[in-house]
This record gives structure tokens, C-alpha cells and sequence, in this order.
């Protein structure tokens, strides 16, 4: 079986490619370097099943259509500008990217009879509530252009199932974090807070710190990723993941940097945008796929730790 990657060379991506290879599966890559970069994937170059990667955009149309002319059984479109800041700079640039980017490569799953896997983001919805964790009947409400473009190739590529007979699945990973993801201004937050850590810089929590994430270890969510666009019981739905648990972002940060007086607060770059309260209901996904989380935050903090401390250390 035949999958194309898009987004390969990113962080999740990445992950995601390396589970398709140990499955058994033949893998090929797009990415255009934004955000990732190729020698993410160097562990793969001498495997067998890895066809390696194509460097280029997801809104060039003929490229795409080239890529589909592999004929690939299942496409995973994971390529995306995932920054809320950047898209509030550049709304036009975001939806270009992230509803026009998904359509391209739709379009070329459509021609090419292949299954179309959307990853999608857990900021299309609407606040938890205190009461209940978020399920997939939850209310979306996208505070960003980013959670905009991507609830509108959401709803494209849902219209692809009744329209063209396309298998179709729409996956809500809610905030991943582990080995390879950024450590810059465009990483998430627990790898920034962890290079903040190991080279002595404070930690800086935007706002009050009490918004809470939910934060999934990648490898879950490349497990489920992958377990959803091999099983037909996930083909029409839309599916969540994560952790189950939200921590406060100051609490985080005390779990990183124990010693107070480093945690500095800092204003909110885009608090219009923040959402106060994201913890996942993954019922569905448990029910469907079979799908647990099985690496506890500590456990996943000290996985990354330990993969981000050498690379600094030859920084």
C-alpha cells in the first residue's frame, strides 16, 4: 500500500512517515521547508519503503498532480501554516495556504481515487466548559484565520464524500509536543519552555497562565493519525484526540522550571485569540480505532528533554 505525506519533513510529520515505514506501508513526502526541514527524515533515506521527498508547495497544482500520478492508496495532508500569530498578520497568506493548500491536494486524491486523511486542529472549537471535556459534537467557534482556513478545508473535504464518493476523514489532534518539534518562537510551548530551560533563560508564560492545554506526546498522535487512515470504520468522521487531561500553562511551566523565580509573565501577543480551556473527549476515537494515549506527560516532557539537550549542546 501506497501513502503520500504531505507536510512530511515537519515535526508530526515526521513521526508519522517513520510509523507508516514500520507498519509495512511505502511512503512518499511533500514539504516545501517552511517549518521542517529534511534531515527530519535522514533516519528513513536507506529504508526500502521511503521514496523520498519532494520539496515543494501544496498550492502548485501541477506538482501535486504529478505526485498523484504515483497513484498513491491514501494521501495524509498534514502540510499547513499552523502560527494563530502569523495568520493574524497574514489572514489572505494563511487561507491561501491552509483552506486553497487542501484543496489542491483534494482535488488531486479525488483524481486519483486515493483516501484523503485532513489533519486538523483542536483550535476550531469553541472553549471546554467546566463540566465536560471536548467532544467531536462540541461547538466550533475559530478565534483566528489559521482555525478559520482550517475549518473551511474541513468542510471541503467533507463534501468530497457525498459529492464524489471520496473516502474521506477528518482528524482534530489536539497540542502535540515531543521530539523534533521547534524550539524557536514557532514551536509549541512545552519545547520552548524546555530550550527556555536547559540554557538558563527565564520562562516566559504569556498572560495569567491559567489557560489549560491538552497535550498529547507525538508518537500517540502519530499512532492515531495512522490508525484512522487505514481503518474504514473512521472513513465520513470527524475524530478528536488527546490526552484527556488539561494543564494550566503556568502549571506547566512549573513542572519544567521548578525554581519560581525564572517563570516570568509577559503580555499575550494575540489575546483576542487565546482559548481558555482545551481538553479533549477521544470516546470516539477509543470506540473507532481502538486508540489510547500511552505516554503520560512526565514521561513525554523527559523524552523531550532528553532528545533537545545534545542539540543545543552543539549549538
Amino acid at each position: 500500500m501506497e501513502v503520500l505525506v504531505t507536510g512530511a519533513a515537519g515535526f508530526i510529520g515526521r513521526w508519522v512517515v517513520q510509523r507508516l515505514l514500520a507498519d509495512g506501508l511505502r511512503v512518499r513526502g511533500l514539504d516545501n521547508l517552511s517549518s521542517g526541514c529534511v534531515e527530519n527524515l535522514d533516519a528513513f533515506s536507506a529504508h526500502p519503503g521511503f521514496g523520498g521527498l519532494t520539496v515543494g508547495d501544496i498550492t502548485d497544482r501541477h506538482l501535486v498532480e504529478s505526485l498523484f500520478a504515483w497513484r498513491p492508496d491514501i494521501c495524509i495532508h498534514l502540510a499547513a501554516a499552523v502560527r494563530v500569530q502569523r495568520s493574524l498578520e497574514d489572514p489572505v497568506g494563511t487561507f491561501h495556504n491552509d483552506a486553497t493548500g487542501a484543496l489542491t491536494v483534494l482535488e488531486g486524491a479525488r483524481r486519483a481515487n486515493a483516501r484523503f486523511v485532513l489533519v486538523s486542529t483542536c483550535m476550531v472549537y469553541d472553549a471546554a466548559t467546566a463540566a465536560a471535556a471536548i467532544s467531536e459534537t462540541h461547538p466550533v467557534r475559530p478565534a483566528s484565520p489559521y482555525a478559520a482556513a482550517k475549518l473551511a478545508a474541513e468542510h471541503l473535504a467533507l463534501s468530497y464524500g457525498p459529492a464524489y464518493g471520496m473516502q474521506v476523514v477528518v482528524l482534530r489532534p489536539f497540542n502535540t509536543y515531543g521530539p523534533f518539534q521547534r524550539a524557536d518562537g514557532e514551536g509549541g510551548v512545552v519545547a520552548v519552555f524546555l530550550r527556555q530551560r536547559l540554557c538558563g533563560s527565564p520562562l516566559f508564560v504569556f498572560g495569567d497562565g491559567r489557560q489549560t492545554r491538552d497535550l498529547m506526546y507525538v508518537e500517540d498522535c502519530a499512532d492515531f493519525i495512522v490508525r484512522a487512515a487505514l481503518s474504514p470504520r473512521a472513513t465520513g468522521e470527524v475524530i478528536n484526540a488527546g490526552s484527556g487531561c488539561d494543564i494550566p500553562i503556568a502549571d506547566l511551566a512549573a513542572m519544567i522550571e521548578p525554581r519560581a523565580h525564572c517563570i516570568e509573565r509577559v503580555a499575550h501577543p494575540h489575546p483576542q485569540s487565546e482559548i481558555p480551556r482545551l481538553v479533549c473527549d477521544s470516546t470516539k476515537a477509543q470506540r473507532l480505532l481502538e486508540w489510547r494515549p500511552r505516554v503520560s506527560l512526565q514521561d513525554g516532557l523527559d523524552r523531550t528533554r532528553a532528545w533537545l539537550q545534545p542539540r543545543l549542546e552543539r549549538v
